[in-house]
């Protein structure tokens, strides 16, 4: 069975998405900077695409996997470097 999004909603510090499993994740913005940073109209622009896999948002040019969410990747764009 294939975990997919249902539904997407924000407060001022998260990204709440509703699982097909009955499972809400609930995801800080802050591992998303485009979306920390967007206004709350902007972030209420996700489309979820036609298999759920994914979230999509052509504004802020932002696109995350539910794999990544469940995996607790955050934003993958940045290289992060070497921490000690």
């Amino acid at each position: 069975m294939s975990i997919s999004a249902k539904t997407v909603s924000f407060d001022d510090y998260t990204m709440w998405v509703e699982l097909s499993d009955g499972r809400t994740l609930g995801i800080p913005l802050a591992w998303f900077p485009r979306l920390l940073h967007a206004t709350p109209a902007e972030r209420a622009e996700c489309r979820i695409s036609y298999s759920g896999q994914g979230l999509h948002w052509d504004e802020l040019d932002e696109d995350i996997s539910v794999e990544g969410l469940l995996a607790g990747q955050g934003d993958m764009s940045q290289h992060h470097g070497r921490v000690a």
